[in-house]
């Protein structure tokens, strides 16, 4: 085995037949493993030799009923993914701010009005990512609000973990931080160059919609799906995740792809959503900060240029 796919089977696919085994072990088999054990027990009943079959080899590789008289229909799946659809919905067309801006007219002399918008942003973040699924949670027999990775314990077992990824993060941001398209993204708030007070403020708002953000993406959709589909979770995950950073920088956009596969094993391996908003919150941070490095020095009273 050459050392890239080494590595792959070490980082990934062993965590990844740890979770399908933890997420069998909690809930019974996850729908890829209950058809891969119909398939091999079919294989041995077909390789068996003839007339040497029992009907209890036959019914064991039988696949069991669609709709088994003591089973139920899992409702979690469909209620999460809809939800997932009618919070990213609402985000798009009422949490903008353009939508703020066009509700709440600037009103001269107003020095917060930008930040407030922001704050606007912020806070249907919190809404759709948390306060809606904390909702579709409660009312779901059986779900608890705590079994969705919001615990600390096994993020600070694996600290270490994080500030690993932090520090190879950490050249790619600084390398980026000398495009002109970095600078003519970051920071969001083009005022945070201006004060003390409006860098901290919007560095608050920003981590409050990071935090939300992971539990909706790392909490709610890997604990809800991965009790049926197991690691293949992450999957479905990305693609949303991938999506909501269109508008960004195309490299940044990508790597979200990647990013999101990395935080979801760890998410669903550690059991806690903590590692991805300390990553979130210290890139963003770093961003920002090496972003102000290209902007007007305050006492000129001039924004940070770009849109």
């Amino acid at each position: 085995m050459n050392p890239v796919a080494r590595l792959v089977r070490r980082f990934f696919v062993e965590p990844w037949r740890f979770i399908d085994r933890d997420q069998a072990a909690a809930g019974g088999e996850s729908a890829g493993q209950a058809v891969s054990t119909a398939v091999a027990a079919s294989a041995a009943v077909a390789t068996s030799r003839p007339g040497k079959r029992s009907r209890r080899a036959e019914a064991e590789a039988a696949p069991a009923p669609a709709s088994a008289p003591n089973r139920g229909y899992d409702w979690r799946p469909v209620i999460i993914l809809v939800t997932v659809a009618v919070s990213l919905s609402l985000q798009e067309y009422y949490g903008e701010r353009s939508l703020y801006q066009k509700l709440f007219p600037y009103v001269e002399g107003d020095r917060y009005w930008t930040l407030k918008g922001f704050a606007w942003w912020s806070g249907w973040r919190v809404f759709g990512y948390v306060v809606l699924p904390a909702i579709t949670i409660w009312l779901m027999p059986g779900e608890r609000l705590r079994d969705y990775y919001v615990s600390l314990r096994g993020f600070v077992r694996h600290l270490w973990i994080y500030v690993v990824l932090y520090l190879l993060i950490l050249p790619a941001v600084v390398i980026a931080s000398q495009t002109q398209a970095f600078s003519a993204t970051y920071p969001f708030y083009k005022l945070a160059n201006r004060s003390a007070f409006d860098f901290w403020s919007w560095q608050a708002l920003y981590s409050v919609q990071f935090f939300a953000l992971e539990f909706f993406f790392r909490g709610y959709m890997l604990r809800g799906l991965g009790q049926v589909m197991g690691s293949r979770a992450i999957f479905v995950m990305i693609v949303p995740y991938c999506m909501i950073h269109f508008g960004k920088p195309f490299a940044e956009t990508l790597g979200a792809i990647g990013a999101g596969i990395i935080l979801g094993t760890l998410a669903m391996r550690t059991k806690s959503i903590w590692g991805g908003v300390v990553i979130h919150v210290g890139v963003a941070l770093t961003m920002d900060a090496l972003a102000l490095g290209h902007c007007p020095p305050a006492e000129t009273g001039l924004p940070c240029r770009g849109h």
